[in-house]
């Protein structure tokens, strides 16, 4: 679906929905799966989100980086560990390398460290304690 057509069709919808919940006091957490950079813009301005869930960097356009420096001081990024790759491929050494490497990045803005998604099943336990062992020693600011 073109940026043309979520302005037509999903936007406005969407923008009722968080207004209901913004009047009852609920901040907006926004889900959205990959490449989602060009809708990024409408989805603060328009419907007003105030978190995006998940952060994808592997895909186009949702590098870290760019993210943090374009948003960051406009949304609260909730995820950003890879659950496709890292979290149940990676080494230990390559999940905290992650996580650290996402403190880094997302620290001008602000980030909640989880998965970019759900937790795959075949993920080892050790990755998964990796990740929140990590974030708990260097993540605090």
């Amino acid at each position: 679906m073109g940026l043309e057509q979520i302005r037509r069709f999903i936007l406005p919808n969407q923008k009722r929905m968080a207004d209901v919940a913004r009047r009852h006091g609920y901040r907006i957490l926004y889900h959205t799966d990959g490449a989602a950079r060009d809708v990024l813009p409408d989805l603060i301005n328009v419907t007003g989100i105030d978190i995006l869930n998940p952060i994808q960097w592997r895909c186009p356009g949702m590098d870290r980086e760019g993210l943090v420096r374009d948003f960051g001081d406009r949304l609260i990024f909730h995820g950003a560990i890879d659950n496709q790759y890292t979290l149940p491929r990676g080494t230990v050494d390559q999940v905290r390398q992650e996580v650290l490497d996402c403190i880094r990045i997302f620290a001008p803005a602000r980030w909640v460290c989880a998965p970019c998604h759900n937790i795959q099943p075949v993920t080892p336990t050790e990755n998964i304690v990796a990740m929140y062992e990590t974030v708990h020693q260097y993540g605090r600011r």
